[in-house]
């Protein structure tokens, strides 16, 4: 599959391996895809994530979802609805253990090959890319076709995506647009 991604598209997925290695993940996440793609200039999925002074805000949003161990609203309202508070849980956790505890990011998980591998979420997202790619008949997968992927894997990334009004709909017709122009 790697040898239908663009130059755009390859650079995105090691700039995310990248991001995991800077953060000290053991895998790639969805996230760090995302943020793969908040570097990007003058690609395809950087047009559609315009404009540029959002980044701020989204990579906001992302440590902020971190910090909740990577839950989504609907699942803090789920577990609100059993009497759960994680806001109380996440200040008592890192009160206790320091600010971003639950991140889930450790250093210590034992035997590690050297090469990042990518989380079952992330190999979704770039297999769902491929999928995106066929259904609007493109030759290649594009960094585009990978934001296309996140909007719609659903999570906390979409989830961020969308509170940023970055939908399946809104970069579908900015890639269009662009493609037309």
């Amino acid at each position: 599959m790697f040898e239908r991604f663009t130059k755009a598209a390859r650079t995105v997925v090691k700039s995310a391996v990248e991001h995991a290695e800077r953060g000290g993940a053991t895998v790639v996440t969805p996230e760090h895809l995302l943020l793969a793609l908040l570097d990007g200039e003058g690609t395809r999925a950087a047009g559609a994530l315009c404009p540029p002074d959002r980044r701020p805000s989204l990579v906001a949003a992302l440590t902020d979802a971190r910090r909740r161990a990577g839950l989504s609203r609907a699942d803090e309202e789920a577990l609100a609805d059993l009497g759960i508070d994680v806001g109380a849980i996440v200040a008592r956790v890192e009160e206790t253990h320091g600010e971003g505890a639950l991140a889930g990011d450790r250093k210590d998980s034992g035997w590690w090959s050297g090469r990042r591998s990518f989380s079952r979420e992330a190999k979704t997202v770039l297999e769902k890319s491929l999928r995106v790619a066929l259904a609007r008949k493109d030759r290649e997968i594009g960094d585009e076709h990978i934001l296309l992927a996140l909007t719609t894997t659903g999570g906390v990334v979409a989830e961020v995506l969308a509170d940023h009004g970055v939908t399946y709909a809104s970069v579908d017709t900015a890639v269009s647009g662009a493609a037309t122009a």
